[in-house]
């Protein structure tokens, strides 16, 4: 049972890991959130950038402040399953075999350019993700709480490169689209590393308190109006449905999933917790409508061909339905 003591303590402990990021992640606020939302809310974090924007830091510095364990994988068109996933080595000294856990057995997992990864690995990778376990030469090994992958990847060099499909994609609870920062932002950049130093981060929660913080969140009640509205904004973002928006008929080939739903009211009580309200609103569920289903619309050809985008698209799903 969730008490109002539990609560505050861990948005206590939850504002004070956000303080401590901000002493090595300069601005990217958004970012920032999206990233604990995820972890809150139990799900895992697309992170879509050019390099050099600070993706790496980001998950490092998250994870260590939160007293976490954490791992990075250079994804490879050679990457083998076995290299992510751990295998079983036969030590002659014991006459037995015995399983050496591969990078995945962390709490906070780092899968860079995870599109460079063929499809094998890729698969090994959102099987543990989704089920939060792998099976290696029949035996099934726990992946234990909290597991959140990072996953990144460079949409401006496809070479080499495998696309995610819809499918996988739609594993992930939320997609982030990392921007070059703004000019001042940039300069404190420049000031802050200029002498190729970095902060030190000291960790301010720990492993139980993080369990905490993601029963809590999920205790959040949502009224049975927002549930309403969140079904409304998935369902206008499906194609040949009544009040369904023009830019959606036209421009979309399907719309999210059912696990798009789940992504929006889950980010909504991620949101609200992390502006220390202990109650979801509607803009809560309107902010949470992008990295919640961005990577769950998919498009036409027309769509593409004329340069419309996902956020376009569910712009126009926010401004075309009624909110309660």
């Amino acid at each position: 049972m969730i008490s109002q003591h539990d609560v505050e303590a861990t948005q206590e402990s939850v504002a004070a890991l956000r303080s401590e990021v901000a002493q090595v992640i300069v601005g990217q606020k958004h970012l920032v959130d999206l990233t604990l939302s995820a972890l809150l809310c139990g799900g895992h974090l697309l992170i879509e950038g050019v390099p050099g924007l600070g993706k790496t830091l980001l998950a490092r510095t998250v994870s260590a402040a939160m007293g976490l364990s954490h791992s990075r994988v250079q994804c490879t068109p050679d990457l083998m399953p076995a290299d992510i996933v751990g295998t079983n080595v036969f030590l002659p000294e014991e006459g037995a075999f015995r399983f050496v856990p591969g990078p995945l057995f962390a709490n906070a997992v780092l899968a860079d350019e995870v599109n460079r990864a063929t499809p094998k690995t890729q698969a090994a990778l959102l099987e543990a993700m989704q089920e939060h376990q792998v099976t290696v030469a029949g035996t099934t090994h726990e992946l234990h709480p909290p597991f959140i992958v990072l996953a990144t990847q460079n949409p401006i060099e496809m070479e080499g490169t495998y696309p995610l499909p819809e499918a996988q994609v739609d594993r992930f609870l939320f997609k982030a689209e990392v921007k070059m920062p703004p000019r001042d932002d940039l300069l404190e950049i420049t000031r802050r590393y200029g002498a190729q130093s970095t902060p030190s981060v000291n960790p301010v929660m720990s492993r139980e308190q993080v369990l905490l913080a993601q029963q809590v969140v999920a205790s959040y009640a949502v009224p049975e109006p927002l549930m309403d509205y969140a079904v409304r904004l998935v369902l206008a973002a499906h194609p040949r449905r009544s009040g369904t928006p023009e830019l959606v008929n036209d421009f979309v080939q399907y719309g999210p999933s059912p696990r798009g739903t789940l992504a929006l009211v889950w980010s909504a009580k991620a949101q609200a917790f992390l502006d220390g309200r202990y109650h979801v609103t509607v803009d809560d569920l309107r902010r949470a409508v992008r990295p919640a289903l961005v990577h769950r619309v998919l498009l036409n050809f027309r769509g593409e061909a004329e340069g419309v985008t996902p956020a376009d698209v569910l712009e126009s799903v926010v401004s075309s339905v009624r909110a309660p």
